[in-house]
């Protein structure tokens, strides 16, 4: 028995698939098969149960698992460790975010200090991120709604307000602000649900009576910037999220404000409280604690340039 077969065994599980798991391997899925079986036969029991082309994690299995995680987390644990021992310089930090571009002047500011820490970026919908957090995966994450899972810490750094976007040619386009109930028959493109924003938007229509009319949703920000564009539909945004994407006006877009209900959400950065953290970990979320206690109330509002500046009830 080695570490290889076991991390193998523990993709195996995670999928209870194997040719999914010989994906992400990348080996072929029969030697797949065949380590398994061997490990399998190594320790006198089956891991997994078959039906056809159907495997489950079993009984032996589970508790197998168990073991071969704490195994695991107790070895990066002890790396990570002797990486602190190497000092600041040299770290690695994964970082967990619904939106990269909020990161990235944070990034460049602490790089230009810390030119030689190297950082892996995973944007996730919130429930993948806390699952990261827990298999230490990742070490800190970017998140709203707040966490409140057990195990996990999470602090408030900013409240922020959500506006809407409308294609330029919008019959609302010329208005600087609305209730949300005159957009209830409005098309919408979105993030998909599970991403803190869309679930808090969702919240907010079901709060003004309507459930939104979603004809598209996807992962990728800038596609659905491209529809709203195109006229295609309508899309919420934060105020950090449209200032890192649009740095001046833009006549493809009108930003309206949502009069009623007060539409708005908190960001705030999260940890494992039981995962040992770094010390280029533990500076690193000094420096974005820092960052926007200087930086969080002019973020959290769009500077007046890229607000439309037509009284409120008007239109074309």
């Amino acid at each position: 028995m080695d570490l290889l077969q076991l991390r193998y065994f523990q993709t195996v599980a995670r999928h209870e698939h194997m040719t999914r798991a010989a994906e992400e391997l990348t080996i072929a899925q029969p030697s797949l098969s065949k380590m398994i079986a061997h490990l399998e036969k190594e320790l006198g029991v089956p891991l997994f149960d078959r039906h056809g082309r159907q495997i489950r994690l079993n009984k032996f299995g589970k508790i197998f698992l168990q073991q071969v995680e704490r195994a695991f987390f107790e070895l990066d644990e002890g790396k990570r460790q002797l990486q602190d021992m190497a000092g600041l310089e040299h770290g690695s930090i994964a970082i967990g975010t619904a939106n990269v571009n909020l990161l990235a002047e944070i990034l460049s500011v602490f790089c230009a200090q810390y030119p030689d820490i190297s950082f892996r970026l995973f944007q996730q919908p919130n429930l993948a991120m806390i699952d990261q957090l827990e298999r230490g995966e990742i070490d800190l994450c970017l998140a709203s709604p707040p966490i409140t899972q057990p195990g996990i810490h999470w602090i408030s750094l900013m409240t922020e307000e959500i506006f809407l976007i409308v294609p330029g040619n919008h019959r609302l386009a010329a208005r600087s602000s609305i209730k949300l109930s005159e957009v209830a028959n409005d098309a919408f493109v979105s993030v998909k649900p599970g991403y803190g924003l869309r679930d808090i938007t969702d919240q907010y229509c079901q709060q003004a009576g309507f459930t939104p009319k979603i004809i598209f949703e996807g992962d990728e920000p800038a596609a659905i910037r491209g529809l709203v564009r195109a006229g295609l539909g309508m899309t919420f945004s934060s105020a950090v999220s449209w200032q890192t994407i649009i740095q001046q006006p833009d006549p493809s877009f009108s930003i309206l404000r949502i009069e009623e209900p007060i539409c708005q959400r908190t960001i705030g950065l999260a940890w494992s409280e039981e995962r040992y953290l770094s010390l280029a970990v533990r500076q690193f979320r000094q420096f974005v604690i820092d960052y926007f206690a200087h930086n969080g109330e002019t973020l959290g509002n769009l500077p007046p340039s890229m607000q439309t500046e037509t009284p409120a009830g008007t239109e074309d």
